[in-house]
């Protein structure tokens, strides 16, 4: 049996600075903007997740869970790369 999965030091460390940038938010629209960036990327990771575990089980694909990554989105995650108040990752 395999062990549970674990974030590590980096992930743990990144994981505080984006708790800690939103905490320090006041502004509702950029916490709207910013709860639909995490919201994106987290339905992305699981897409990316499935992807590889079908490749890895040689499973066929199926319509409409292929991975589709917004370039823009990649962009404001970007510590450089954000816009105004969405800087802030």
């Amino acid at each position: 049996m395999s062990e549970p999965l674990a974030l590590s030091l980096g992930q743990k460390f990144e994981l505080e600075r984006m708790t800690r940038a939103i905490d320090a938010t006041g502004d509702p629209q950029v916490l709207r903007g910013l709860a639909k960036q995490l919201l994106q990327a987290w339905q992305s990771q699981k897409a990316a997740t499935q992807w590889v575990m079908r490749q890895q089980l040689g499973a066929p694909a199926r319509f409409g869970t292929e991975l589709a990554v917004d370039s823009g989105l990649l962009d404001a995650l970007r510590p450089e790369g954000g816009k105004g108040g969405m800087d802030i990752l």
